[in-house]
C-alpha cells in the first residue's frame, strides 16, 4: 500500500487498551513494552522515492517516513521487528510494496543500549531511546533530520568510531550496501535483516553523539573548584574554573573562562601530589627552578581520583605528547591550543575536518609540533595547512584516500619521516626532492605503476617501502641511479620481470623483498652487495645470485630445480629452499663456511652430501618430506642441534649419530621405516643432550627401549604407531626428566609401574593400544593430561586423592570399563573427564542414519594452555535422516569456537526453514552466526567449517548430498575411490591470489608476515567485524552428491593439514577405519610431525549403498518427503532409536560441567537420564528407511513412534529449542525437586564429564506414544499430570554444547540456577574478554552461552534459559479457523492429515519465491481440537 502524503503537523495514532491486551504487550524474555505510538511526518517531496516504487510511475509523492518509538532494553530491541504485532498492517503493506523500502533503527544520543566489549566508545549511560524509522533507500540524512528536527545523524560501525553523516548520504542504502558486502543476496532477506535491531552491533545510527565519560576524561577535565596559588599563605582560596587539557593545567575566571585572565601551568616533568592537611586536595607544580604551584580542593573523592589519575599520566611523560586517537573527533578541544609545549600530537582514527575552531586549519598554532599522525581520518585530500607547520620531523597520512600530494610539501625542510601508505597515490610532486633530511618514505599499498622518479633526488632515503602497488617491471638500471637506496620492499606488486640489461653492478642494495609476485626467473648476479633476499611464493624456476655478501636466502614455495650462486657464499648463514623441485643439493652448499640453518623440506632429494653433515657450522638441518634412503656416516664431531628427517625412506640412522652430534637436542625421524635406533654412546656413560625425540610411524619394537636409556635429558618422547608390545620397566624408570610420553597406536598391554619414577611427567598419551590396567600415574605431582582412550581398560585402581594438576582424562573407547561411584567421586575435580555413554537402545532399533554414517573426533591442545578448537558432530540432525558436522578454530581465542559450536547447528536448522538452496541457507547460517558473535560482544574471530548431509530437495527419493561451507583455514576432505577430494577453499592470503587481490583493492595494510592489519592471515572469518571489509564472513559453499564410492569425510583445522597431507590423511583413515581411533591418529601424527598448536579432526565414516538399506515395509508412502520444522509431541517414553538416546557407536563425547553432588552420580557413567521411561500408551518399533529408499512422509509411526497409524496426536508446533534454552517447564521430569532422579554421569563441583551422546536441539526431541483413545486427551487429566497447567517433557535435559558435547541440567527452575553457588557466576555482567552483556534472561543462546564460567581448559557450558516467544496461545474460538487455514496450505496425503508450517516472511509476510520454499518436513498428524488446553506453538511466520 502506497503511503499517502501527510501534513507537516504530526498526527499521532495512540494504541488502544484493546490493542495492548491483544498484542501490544508482550513478554519476550527480556522486557515488557507496550505498543508504541506511530508518528507520521512529511519530509518533503522526493522524486527518487517514486522511482524506487514499482507501483507508482510518473507521479510525485511525498517521502513517507514513519517513526515507531521504542524504549527497550538491549535484547528487547530485536523483538520489536520480529513480531507481527510490532508493525501495523499499514506499515507491513507499505514495506511489502517494494524491497527498497525498509526500517532504520535510530538510537538516541544520551545512551548506548549495547555497549561495545571494549575501547573508547564504551559507555555506562542509561538505556537508549530507540526509534524505528520506515523509509526507502533514497531517503537522505537531510530528509530524516528535517522530519526529526535534529541537527544530524551519526554512524557507528562495529561498536567503534562515530562518524557524522553527510546530508546527502542515505542511511537505509548504507545498511543495504553493508549487508550486501557481508554476503546477503536476496533483497527480501536484506530488507528483513536491515530491520533487525540486533544488527546494531555491527552498524548503528544515532540522532545525537553519545556521551562518553571515558572519552571526556581522557581528552579534557573541567570543573569549578576552590583554588589557591602558591605555597605560602599570601593567597586566599577562591572559586575558579579549572581545566586539565593536553599538557597544561588552566585556571581561569568562572564567568569568563575563555576571554578573561587565564593562568596556564605546564605539567610535563612537573609534580602532582596529595595534600594531606586538606581532604581531597591536590598540589600541581610546573617543572624547573621557577616552578609555580596551585592547590586545588575537590568536592568529592571521585573528582579527586579522576584528576589525580589523569594528571599523573601527564607529569610522568618525557615528551609533550597528546594522544587523541580513536575518539571520533571532528576537531580538537579548543583548550588544547593553550598547550604550546606540545611536540607530539596523535589524531589517528578520527574524522577530523578542515574547518571549525579545532579543525586542521588551526594546527599551525602549535609552534613546537614535531610529530603529527593524522592517519585513518577519511580526509580524501591532503590538507595544505599541514605544510605550514615547519617544525615537523615526522608526518603520517596513511589510509586517508589521498589521490595527490600538494606541491607545498617541499616547505617541510625538517621532515625526516613521511608515511603515505594505504592511499590512492600514483605519482609524487617533484617538489618533494627538496626534502633533503627525509630518510624514511612509506608508499605501500598505493597505485604506483613504477618507482617515482623523484626518489633520485631524495638522497637521504635509504629504505623504499612500495609493497602492494602495481609495479610489474623492475629495472635494475633504475635502482642503480638511486645509489642511496639500501632496502627495497616490492612484495605483492604483481611483479613479472626484473630486467638486468646494463652490465654495471648494483653495489648499494643490501636487502630486497620480492615475495608474493609472479616472477618466473630471477637473475641478481649484478647485485654484488646483496645480503638478504626474500622471494617466496613466486613461480621461480631458476635463481641466479651473487654470493659475495649473501647472508640470508629465503626462496620457499617456488619451482626451483637449481640455484646458481657465484662465488661461493661464504657469509651465508640461513637458507630456506623448502617446497621446491630440487632433486639434489648444489655443490656450493657444502662449501659454505658459516652456514647455520638449512631448510630443504618438501623437495625430491634422494641423498645428502657427506660433506654437509660434516660441516662445523651447521646447527639446524630440516630435510623432511623428501626421498632420502640413508644418511652418510659422521666422521667427526659436529655442532648440529636440530635434525628433522621425517617423511623419508630411512631404514636406519648412522651408528655414530648420537655420540658424534653431542649437541643434538631435537631429532624427528617420524614416518620412516626405522627398525632400530642407534646407541646413545659407545660406552656406558652417555654425554647425550637430546631433549626431544620423535619416532612416530616407524617399525620399532620393544628392543629399542634399552637404547633410549642413555638419553637421560630426554623431555619429549613420541613412539606412537610402531610395533611395541611392551616397554621395559627398568628402562622407563631411568628417564627421570621425561615430561611428555606418547606411545599410542602400539600393542601395549600395560604401562610399566616404573612410570611413577618420571616425576616431571605431565602428559601421557597412550590411546589405541590394548591396555587393560590403568597405569600408576595418578601419584605424579605434575601430571596434567592422560589419554587412555580406545583401549581395553576394565578397572581403575585409584589413590585416596588425585593431583590437583590433572585437568583432562580421556577414557572413551573402553567398552568394558565400569566406573564405580567411588571412582567417579574421586574424579570429581577433573576439569575435563571423557567417558563412554552406555547405549540404552538395542542395536537393531537404532535409527537408520546410524547405519549410514558414524563419526569420531579428536581435539588436542598441543603445547598451549588452552584448547581453541571445537567440534560439532550430529549423526542425527533433526528427525529425518540427516547429519551435520563442523569444526571451529579460534587460533588463540577459546570463546568464539565454543559459541559457534553451541549455536551453529541451531542456526542451520532455522535457515533450512526459509530456503532449500544450499548456497543460500549455508551462507545465511554463517552470516547469522557472525551477527550473533557481534551481539555477544566478541571482537575476535574464528575459522569455521560446517558440513550437512541431506537429500536433494529436487530428488527426495534419491541419494544423499553433502554440502560444505567454510571460512578461514578449516578444510574438508572426502575420500572417493581411495583418493582425496577437497570440498573446501583455503581463505589464506598466502594461498589465495583472488583473496589477496580483493584485500589489496580495499586498501588494507598487509604486514610483512602476510596478516591483515597484523591480526590474521585469513581473509574470511566469522567475527573480526572490526576488520570489515577486508575480512568477510561470507563462506565458500560446495555441494557434492554422495555415492557408493565415498568412504569417509575428514574435517580438520589449519594445524592438521599443514602437517598431514591430503593423501596421507586418507591413507591413515583407511588403515584404521574406526572413526574415533582414526581422528585421534590424525591429531597424534600432526603433533609428532612438529605441530605445537591446537589440532582438531573429525572423521565421518560413510556407508551409503544398496547394501546399507535399512528399510522396513512402510505403512504410508504417498506424497513428497516433507520438509519443515521437526515436531515436538506430547512428553512420554523415548522410543528405541530416538535421538535423545543415541547408541554408543555415535562416537561423540559430551562434556558435563555439572553442578550436582557426587552422591547423585549413578554406578554407570553411561546413563544421562533416568532409566525409567513412563509411557502414555503402547509403543511400536519405528519403521526405518535408508538413503536408497527414503520414506515419503513421516506422519505415521515411522516418523514418530506412534502406537499405530491413523491415531491422531495433539500437535505442538514447537520451535527447535536451542541446546541452552530449555527451561524448567520444558525439561522437568515431573518429579518434585527433592525427589528428582539423579542424573547419572554428572559430577559435582564444576568438573566436566564427557559421555557418548549426540548434541543438538533436534537430537533431543522427546517422542511419545499415541493415546489409546480420545479420552486420554482430557484436559483435567493433563493438568494433573503437568502441574500449573503446563506441559512438561519427560526425561529431557538442558544441554549446552561443549566440544561437541553437552552440559546436562535436569529439573531446575531458573531462579534456582541463579541462587545456586555453582551457577551464580553464569549471570554476571563482566566477561573475560572485557565485553559486557546485560543482566537478563536472554533468549539468545549465544549470549547465554557466553556468560558461562570459564574453565582452565577453555571449555564452557551454558545455563538453561527460557524463551517465552516460543509460546503462542491460539484462542479456542479461533483454533478451528487456524486449522482450516493451515490444512488448506498442506498437500493431501492418505492417513492422518499433516499441518505444515507457514513459510511466510518472519517479519512482513512476504511470500517466498517458489525456488526457496521448503516443502513441509517431518510433520506430525494434526490433532483433534482440544479446548481449554494451552499448547506451545511455534509459528514460523514470527
Amino acid at each position: 500500500m502506497q503511503m499517502k502524503k501527510e501534513n507537516h503537523t504530526a498526527s499521532t495514532v495512540n494504541g488502544t487498551d484493546t490493542d495492548r491486551e491483544k498484542g501490544g504487550v508482550e513478554n519476550n524474555g527480556v522486557c515488557t513494552d507496550t505498543l508504541p505510538d506511530a508518528v507520521v511526518h512529511k519530509a518533503g517531496s522526493n522524486e527518487a522515492a517514486v522511482r524506487g516504487d514499482p507501483n507508482v510511475s510518473g507521479s510525485r509523492v511525498g517521502t513517507g517516513i514513519r517513526v515507531l518509538k521504542r524504549n527497550m532494553k538491549r535484547n528487547g530491541s530485536r523483538g520489536c521487528v520480529t513480531r507481527k504485532t510490532r508493525f501495523g498492517s499499514r506499515e507491513r503493506d507499505w514495506l511489502k510494496g517494494d524491497a527498497q523500502r525498509g526500517c532504520v533503527c535510530l538510537y538516541g544520543g544520551t545512551a548506548d543500549p549495547q555497549p561495545p566489549a571494549s575501547g573508547p566508545q564504551a559507555t555506562s549511560t542509561p538505556q537508549a531511546d530507540l526509534r524505528l524509522v520506515l523509509c526507502s533507500t533514497t531517503t537522505t540524512v537531510k530528509e530524516l533530520c528535517a522530519q526529526r528536527e535534529i541537527e544530524g545523524l551519526y554512524l557507528q560501525l562495529h561498536g567503534d568510531l562515530l562518524r557524522r553523516l553527510d546530508s546527502s548520504e542515505r542511511p537505509l542504502q548504507m545498511v543495504y550496501d553493508y549487508l550486501a558486502a557481508l554476503g546477503y543476496q536476496d533483497p527480501l532477506r536484506v530488507q528483513r535483516e536491515a530491520a533487525n535491531s540486533d544488527l546494531s552491533c555491527m552498524i548503528r545510527f544515532y540522532s545525537e553523539r553519545p556521551v562518553n565519560a571515558d572519552q571526556q576524561e581522557r581528552t579534557m577535565l573541567k570543573g569549578v573548584f576552590s583554588v589557591r596559588k602558591g605555597k605560602t599563605q599570601l593567597h586566599k582560596w577562591a572559586e575558579r574554573q579549572v581545566i586539565l587539557c593536553g599538557t597544561c593545567l588552566i585556571v581561569a575566571s568562572v564567568k569568563d573562562s575563555l576571554t578573561g585572565k587565564m593562568h596556564i601551568l605546564p605539567l610535563v616533568g612537573g609534580k602532582v601530589e596529595e595534600v594531606r592537611r586538606r581532604q581531597h586536595c591536590l598540589m600541581f607544580s610546573s617543572p624547573g627552578p621557577q616552578a609555580q604551584t596551585y592547590f586545588v580542593n575537590f568536592d568529592t573523592l571521585a573528582d579527586y581520583q579522576r584528576w589525580h589519575r589523569q594528571a599523573s599520566k601527564v607529569v610522568s611523560q618525557t615528551n609533550s605528547l597528546v594522544d587523541l586517537s580513536c575518539y571520533s573527533l571532528e576537531e580538537v578541544p579548543a583548550y588544547l591550543f593553550y598547550s604550546q609545549d606540545i611536540t607530539h600530537l596523535n589524531l589517528r582514527h578520527n574524522f577530523m575536518s578542515l574547518h571549525g575552531s579545532g579543525g586542521l586549519l588551526n594546527l599551525p598554532r602549535f609552534s613546537q609540533l614535531k610529530t603529527l599522525n593524522i592517519s585513518h581520518n577519511r580526509l580524501g585530500e591532503f590538507p595544505e595547512c599541514v605544510c605550514e607547520i615547519l617544525t615537523l620531523t615526522e608526518l603520517s597520512f596513511s589510509c586517508n584516500g589521498l589521490k595527490a600530494v600538494p606541491t607545498q610539501i617541499g616547505n617541510l625542510q625538517s621532515l625526516q619521516t613521511l608515511c603515505l601508505d594505504g592511499n590512492c597515490l600514483s605519482s609524487l610532486p617533484e617538489e618533494m626532492g627538496s626534502l633533503v633530511q627525509l630518510s624514511s618514505l612509506g608508499l605501500s599499498f598505493n597505485d604506483f605503476p613504477r618507482i617515482p622518479s623523484v626518489l633520485d633526488r631524495l638522497s637521504g632515503v635509504d629504505k623504499l617501502a612500495m609493497a602492494g602497488n602495481h609495479v610489474e617491471t623492475l629495472e635494475l638500471a633504475t635502482l642503480g641511479r638511486m645509489s642511496h637506496l639500501k632496502c627495497i620492499d616490492l612484495r605483492l606488486n604483481g611483479l613479472r620481470w626484473v630486467k638486468t640489461e646494463a652490465l654495471e653492478a648494483v653495489k648499494h642494495i643490501t636487502q630486497l623483498d620480492l615475495r608474493d609476485n609472479q616472477l618466473t626467473c630471477l637473475d641478481l648476479s649484478s647485485a654484488c652487495s646483496l645480503e638478504t633476499l626474500y622471494c617466496q611464493r613466486n613461480q621461480l624456476g631458476v635463481l641466479t645470485l651473487c654470493g659475495f655478501s649473501l647472508r640470508s636466502l629465503h626462496a620457499s614455495s617456488n619451482r626451483l630445480n637449481t640455484v646458481n650462486i657465484y662465488p661461493v657464499p661464504n657469509q651465508l648463514s640461513h637458507m630456506d629452499l623448502s617446497r621446491n623441485l630440487l632433486e639434489y643439493l648444489p655443490d656450493w652448499v657444502c662449501d659454505c663456511r658459516k652456514i647455520e640453518a638449512l631448510d630443504f623440506t618438501h623437495n625430491f632429494l634422494s641423498e645428502l652430501p657427506a660433506r654437509l653433515l660434516s660441516s662445523l657450522s651447521l646447527r639446524k638441518l630440516l630435510a623432511g618430506n623428501n626421498g632420502l634412503q640413508r644418511l652418510p656416516d659422521l666422521l667427526d664431531h659436529i655442532p648440529l642441534e636440530v635434525l628433522d628427517l621425517q617423511h623419508n625412506k630411512l631404514g636406519q640412522l648412522p651408528e655414530s649419530l648420537f655420540y658424534k652430534a653431542l649437541n643434538l637436542k631435537y631429532l624427528n625421524v617420524s614416518a620412516n621405516a626405522l627398525e632400530i635406533i642407534p646407541p646413545s654412546s659407545q660406552s656406558e656413560e652417555s654425554l647425550s643432550t637430546l631433549q626431544e625425540l620423535y619416532l612416530t610411524g616407524n617399525n620399532l619394537n620393544e628392543n629399542c627401549a634399552p637404547l633410549l636409556v642413555g638419553h637421560q635429558n630426554l623431555k619429549v618422547l613420541h613412539m606412537a604407531y610402531n610395533q611395541l608390545l611392551s616397554f621395559p620397566a627398568s628402562k622407563l624408570s631411568k628417564l627421570e626428566l621425561l615430561e611428555e610420553l606418547n606411545v599410542s597406536g602400539n600393542k601395549l598391554k600395560s604401562i610399566p609401574s616404573t612410570v611413577s619414577s618420571c616425576k616431571r611427567l605431565h602428559t601421557l598419551i597412550a590411546h589405541s593400544n590394548q591396555i587393560r590396567v590403568f597405569p600408576e600415574i595418578l601419584n605424579l605431582p605434575e601430571i596434567k593430561l592422560v589419554d587412555l582412550s580406545c583401549n581395553e581398560l576394565t578397572e581403575i585402581l585409584l589413590p585416596d586423592s588425585l593431583p590437583a594438576t590433572l585437568h583432562e582424562l580421556d577414557l572413551t573407547g573402553n567398552s568394558s570399563l565400569m566406573l564405580e561411584h567411588k571412582t567417579l567421586n574421586v574424579f570429581s575435580h577433573i576439569t575435563t573427564l571423557k567417558l563412554d555413554q552406555k547405549s540404552a537402545t538395542p542395536g537393531g532399533d537404532s535409527l537408520g542414519s546410524s547405519n549410514l554414517w558414524n563419526h569420531g573426533y579428536s581435539e588436542m591442545s598441543g603445547q598451549r594452555n588452552k584448547l581453541c578448537v571445537s567440534v560439532l558432530a550430529m549423526d542425527h540432525f533433526g528427525d529425518s535422516i540427516e547429519a551435520a558436522y563442523g569444526i571451529f578454530d579460534g587460533d588463540r581465542n577459546e570463546e568464539v569456537p565454543r559459541l559457534l559450536q553451541c549455536t551453529m547447528g541451531d542456526v542451520l536448522s532455522e535457515e533450512l526453514l526459509h530456503s532449500s538452496i544450499d548456497s543460500v541457507y549455508m551462507t545465511n547460517t554463517f552470516l547469522t552466526s557472525h551477527r550473533k558473535l557481534g551481539m555477544a560482544g566478541q571482537k575476535l574471530g574464528a575459522s569455521a567449517l560446517l558440513s550437512y548431509i541431506h537429500h536433494e530437495p529436487s530428488e527426495p527419493r534419491g541419494y544423499f548430498s553433502l554440502t560444505v561451507a567454510n571460512v578461514g583455514s578449516c578444510q574438508a576432505l572426502l575420500c572417493r575411490d581411495g583418493q582425496p577430494l577437497p570440498l573446501s577453499k583455503l581463505f589464506s592470503l598466502e594461498q589465495s591470489s583472488e583473496e589477496m587481490e580483493r584485500v589489496k583493492l580495499s586498501k588494507a595494510i598487509i604486514t610483512e608476515d602476510n596478516k591483515v592489519s597484523g591480526v590474521t592471515c585469513c581473509s574470511r572469518l566469522l567475527g573480526c567485524s572490526y576488520l570489515s571489509p577486508w575480512v568477510l564472513p561470507k563462506p565458500w559453499v560446495c555441494t557434492e552428491p554422495l555415492c557408493t564410492q565415498d568412504d569417509f569425510l575428514i574435517l580438520g583445522n589449519r594445524a592438521l593439514f599443514e602437517r598431514v597431507s591430503y593423501q596421507e590423511a586418507v591413507s591413515t583413515v583407511q588403515a584404521v577405519r574406526e572413526p574415533r581411533a582414526a581422528a585421534k591418529k590424525l591429531c597424534t601424527l600432526a603433533q609428532s610431525y612438529g605441530c605445537r598448536d591446537n589440532v582438531g579432526a573429525v572423521v565421518v565414516s560413510l556407508n551409503i549403498g544398496e547394501d546399507s538399506c535399512t528399510c522396513e515395509h512402510p505403512t504410508v508412502i504417498n506424497g513428497p518427503e516433507p520438509r519443515g520444522p521437526p515436531p515436538t509431541l506430547l512428553p512420554g517414553s523415548a522410543l528405541p532409536g530416538d535421538p535423545a538416546t543415541p547408541s554408543s557407536s555415535s562416537g561423540i563425547a559430551s562434556e558435563f560441567n555439572s553442578e550436582t553432588s557426587a552422591s547423585e552420580v549413578g554406578s554407570e557413567a553411561g546413563s544421562t537420564a533416568s532409566d525409567e521411561h513412563p509411557s502414555s500408551g503402547p509403543t511400536a518399533r519405528p519403521e526405518r528407511h535408508c538413503s536408497i529408499h527414503p520414506t515419503a512422509t513421516l506422519c505415521g509411526p515411522a516418523g514418530h513412534g506412534s502406537a499405530g497409524a491413523g491415531v491422531p496426536h495433539p500437535v505442538l508446533f514447537q520451535r527447535q529449542p536451542s541446546c541452552a534454552t530449555f527451561s524448567s517447564n520444558q525439561s522437568d521430569n515431573g518429579l518434585d525437586s527433592d525427589d528428582e532422579a539423579p542424573l547419572e554421569g554428572v559430577i559435582s563441583n564444576g568438573s566436566k564429564l564427557e559421555v557418548e551422546v549426540d548434541i543438538h536441539c533436534c537430537a533431543f526431541q522427546i517422542r511419545s506414544g499415541a493415546p489409546e483413545s480420545p479420552k486420554d486427551h482430557d484436559p483435567d487429566k493433563m493438568r494433573s499430570d503437568y502441574p500449573n497447567g503446563k506441559m512438561r517433557r519427560q526425561n529431557s535435559v538442558v544441554v549446552s554444547s561443549t566440544n561437541g558435547c553437552l552440559l546436562a541440567v535436569c529439573g531446575r527452575e531458573m531462579s534456582d540456577l541463579k541462587k545456586s553457588p555453582s551457577t551464580s557466576s553464569l549471570f554476571g555482567k563482566k566477561l573475560s574478554n572485557g565485553s559486557v552483556v546485560a543482566l537478563e534472561d536472554s533468549h539468545n543462546l549465544i549470549e547465554v552461552a557466553l556468560e558461562a564460567p570459564k574453565k582452565k581448559s577453555g571449555y564452557f557450558t551454558a545455563p538453561a534459559q527460557q524463551d517465552p516467544e516460543d509460546q503462542l496461545v491460539v484462542p479456542a474460538g479461533l483454533e478451528h479457523d487456524v486449522r482450516e487455514q493451515l490444512r488448506s496450505q498442506s498437500p493431501v496425503v492418505p492417513g492422518p492429515p499433516s499441518t505444515p508450517p507457514t513459510t511466510r516472511d518472519p517479519v512482513w509476510d512476504y511470500p517466498h519465491p517458489p525456488a526457496t520454499v521448503l516443502p513441509p518436513r517431518d510433520l506430525a498428524p494434526s490433532p483433534t481440537p482440544i479446548l481449554g488446553v494451552q499448547q506451545e506453538v511455534y509459528d514460523t511466520a514470527l
